[in-house]
This record gives structure tokens, C-alpha cells and sequence, in this order.
């Protein structure tokens, strides 16, 4: 199959030779001219001279995400959830070619996922491919037609409004029934607000006791991050048995970082009588517990570490009082200058009623006295 389109106003040849793809420019701004540079490029593809074309290969989508895979396995998302995400890409498209693969099929198969996944979830794999195919174009294994048709996909909307958080009780109660090796880890989560990963792979360098911070050097938005200790983890980290050799923080008896805590957190769940409850939901039960006390917003956003300020919004409706403290100042500066609450927009006619009762007490008579103004004294 052959064909003529245009970018612009200049007209591009695609065609394919024993499995292999032809596309590039013509030059020419005529349909006439372009077919018959298309004419000679396909005798010179069949004889083999068509060296100053570029040839994109028919890959499928499975070896696609193999060299993604080796792009990306060093990178810190590989290990969490990216590699599950590829994972999944192979088995539901792997054997497609990614020239066959299009809008159509990638929105069905977001309408099924649906089923039984979270709109979130949906996204992140959605994201994958989109960004795969993004790097399968840099590699001239994608073609530029093809990468429009995926990056077209839009993401779903998701639903971000989960506030699960525990009360102080709760959260004595669900200490006391975590493990040993788990207790520390709830807490740090608990006292800091930091993500399960972060605390996972928390290393002893990290931790400045002197100065009393945890540094993060790469945070979830890119950003260095450092983030308070309080006393009750200063007190925590200095009766912590480690040596100058250790590395991680919280590691098992061989030494290595837990890599999951899931199934000793569900335990703890179970038996503290705690229901509907996530590891991510500690850091919003720190961030609610930090505004109900009412530390602002903004110091909230910057203790999660939080790149934009709307993610830190929605826990604001936990810390009603500050708008009602809001007011109450409003009217302190109104209640001290006239003039303010004339600007604002009260009743002319009450006000100038009210000054004249401020300003008309007593007659003039009454205020002076009979012997008149007392002489000023030196």
C-alpha cells in the first residue's frame, strides 16, 4: 500500500517493501511532482538503492516494551509499579503491531479495565503505553502517524476526593497492635506524613539527628525535601540498635529493606478493629490531624511535599475556624475605622445617623461647664 499526504504544504510518501516501511518527504508542493518522486523511491526500494529514506520496521507491540523495559528498569518507578504496568501492556496488546494499534482499541480496552479497576489505575497504564510509544518514536520503531493515534487518548477523570484518615485513639490502638519490627515504620508515617516507599527505603544517612530533619534528596515531585523530626522520633531513632555499617533503616534479619509491609499492616488492621484503611491513608490521617490543630495550608503542602497547592485543598474543609477567624479579624479593623466600614459598603444614611450619635453625646454647654474652657498651662 502507497500513499500521499501532506505536513504542511509539502506531500510525504509511505509505503512498504517485503515488511519493511518507507517514509519521508517528497520536497514537492504539487501532488503531480510528489507522485512521481513516490514512483521513483518505490523502484529504488525494490532494488534496494533506497538508502535516503527513513525505514521504520513493522515491530510489535511486545518488543517494543522489551527495549522500554531496558530503558527504564534502573529508574525508581520500574521497581514500584511500572514494570506491573508493562507487564500488563504485553499481555493485552503484545501481540498487536503498533501500526495496528489505535485510539479505538486503546479506549475499548480502557471501558473494560473499568470493570474492575480504579480510574487511577486505568491512567497509569494509559500513561505507559503513551510515554512508551513516545520513546518507541525517538527510536524510529514507531512512526509518526502511529504516535498520533495513541497520544490522542485522552486520560480518564478520576476521582480524588478519599479522606480516609484515623482518630487519635485509633491510632494509639492500631500501634499497639503492630509487630515489632512494624511499630517504628507506622510511626514515622505517622509523625511525618511521608509516603510508605520513602520510609521503606529510608537510609541512616538520611537522618540528621543534630539538626533534627529527615532529607529526602528526590521527593515524589522531583524536589529535595526535608522534612521535621519531632521528639517522640528523635527519642525513637536514637534507641533504634544500629551500627556505623548499617545502611537502611528499617531492614529485615538479613539486613535487606522490607520491601512490602502489607501483609503485617493488614494484621495490625484486623486486630486494632480498623476497617477501609490503606498504609497512603497514615499520611492523610497527618495531614488532617495537622490542619484540624490549625496549622495552615501551606505549611501542610510543605511538610507532604506537595507540588501544587490544590492537593493540599482537600483537607481545608477539616479546618472550618480559620474562616470564621477570618471574619472576626475582618471586623476588629471595621470596628476601629469608620471609614473602612463606610468603604465596605454600609447604609449611608445609618452611618451618618451613627456618627452623629458618636460625634452629639452631650451639648456643648454640658461638656464645657458654666466657667468656660480652663486656660491652657504652661
Amino acid at each position: 500500500m502507497s500513499r500521499l499526504y501532506k505536513r504542511g504544504n509539502v506531500y510525504w510518501f509511505d509505503f512498504r517493501i517485503n515488511g519493511t516501511r518507507y517514509r519521508e518527504s517528497t520536497g514537492k508542493t504539487k501532488r503531480r511532482d510528489a507522485e512521481e518522486v513516490l514512483h521513483d523511491e518505490r523502484e529504488k526500494a525494490k532494488r534496494g538503492e533506497c538508502l535516503g529514506t527513513k525505514k521504520i520496521r513493522d515491530y510489535k507491540v511486545a518488543v517494543l516494551a522489551a527495549e522500554y523495559s531496558k530503558w527504564v528498569k534502573f529508574q525508581k518507578s520500574y521497581i514500584g509499579s511500572k514494570r506491573f504496568f508493562i507487564k500488563h501492556i504485553v499481555e493485552t496488546f503484545g501481540n498487536l503491531r503498533v501500526r495496528d494499534l489505535n485510539a479505538r482499541i486503546v479506549e475499548q480496552w480502557q471501558t473494560m479495565r473499568l470493570e474492575h479497576s480504579k480510574p487511577a489505575t486505568v491512567n497509569r497504564i494509559t500513561s505507559c503505553l503513551r510515554h512508551m510509544i513516545t520513546q518507541g518514536q525517538k527510536w524510529e520503531m514507531v512512526d509518526d502517524e502511529s504516535a498520533k493515534r495513541i497520544k490522542s487518548v485522552k486520560l480518564l477523570k478520576e476521582d480524588n476526593k478519599r479522606l480516609r484518615f484515623l482518630t487519635l485513639e485509633e491510632c494509639q490502638r492500631l500501634i499497639a497492635c503492630c509487630r515489632e519490627h512494624l511499630k517504628p515504620i507506622v510511626t514515622v508515617a505517622l509523625h511525618t506524613g511521608m509516603r510508605r516507599s520513602q520510609i521503606l527505603g529510608l537510609r541512616w544517612e538520611q537522618i540528621d539527628l543534630t539538626h533534627k530533619f529527615i532529607l529526602l534528596e528526590t521527593s515524589k515531585n522531583g524536589e529535595r525535601c526535608e522534612i521535621p523530626i519531632d521528639d517522640t522520633l528523635l527519642k525513637m531513632f536514637e534507641e533504634m540498635p544500629h551500627s556505623i555499617e548499617s545502611i537502611y533503616v528499617f531492614t529485615d534479619r538479613d539486613g535487606k529493606p522490607y520491601k512490602s509491609v502489607k501483609r503485617s499492616f493488614n494484621t495490625a488492621l484486623r486486630k486494632a478493629g480498623i476497617h477501609d484503611f490503606r498504609f497512603h491513608d497514615l499520611r492523610h490521617t497527618t495531614a488532617s490531624h495537622l490542619v484540624m490543630a490549625g496549622i495552615d495550608l501551606t505549611t501542610v503542602k510543605e511538610l507532604l511535599g506537595h507540588k501544587d497547592i490544590k492537593m493540599t485543598l482537600r483537607y481545608a474543609h477539616l479546618a472550618p475556624g480559620h474562616k470564621r477567624k477570618a471574619v472576626q479579624v475582618l471586623d476588629r479593623i471595621m470596628d476601629k475605622n469608620e471609614d473602612a466600614n463606610l468603604y465596605f459598603g454600609h447604609n449611608f444614611g445609618t452611618m451618618s445617623k451613627q456618627r452623629q450619635h458618636r460625634e452629639c453625646h452631650k451639648p456643648l454647654v454640658e461638656k464645657v461647664g458654666a466657667t468656660g474652657f480652663e486656660p491652657a498651662t504652661s
